[in-house]
């Protein structure tokens, strides 16, 4: 099984976290499209008032099933090895999760200001077509 996440590829804070689970994951589940690359979102049918509402997780063998913001954080988490016992615990407590989706919906809108942009758009060597340019 395989997954496509969808990232902000000119947030550092983004671009960071896609290379740690780079690291961790080495395209073995997880490929990745930026957001900035309009023409292979098409082809997941994710536009870009899609992704204003923060990164993407698409199932790549059921792309009707797909998480979003906290949700597609929450959900790479659980499919890291041992990561579902983390993420479960998390859900369980009582207005964790509350908190977590008011959290990652501040990082979101102000992502920028507090981590800053890059100057050009990160794309991973795990793309999702092979083909890592755009």
């Amino acid at each position: 099984m395989t997954y496509q996440v969808i990232y902000d590829g000119n947030c550092n804070l983004c671009v960071t976290l896609v290379q740690v689970l780079e690291n961790l994951d080495k395209g073995q589940i997880f490929s990745y499209i930026p957001m900035q690359d309009e023409q292979t979102l098409q082809k997941w049918n994710v536009t870009s008032t899609d992704c204003e509402l923060g990164m993407i997780l698409i199932d790549a063998d059921a792309p009707q099933k797909r998480w979003q913001g906290s949700d597609a954080a929450e959900e790479i988490g659980r499919l890291l090895p041992a990561g579902k016992v983390f993420v479960d615990a998390y859900r369980a407590l009582p207005g964790l999760k509350w908190a977590g989706d008011r959290f990652y919906e501040q990082i979101r809108d102000n992502r920028y200001t507090i981590f800053g942009k890059r100057d050009s758009t990160y794309k991973s060597d795990y793309c999702s077509d092979g083909n890592c340019k755009f």
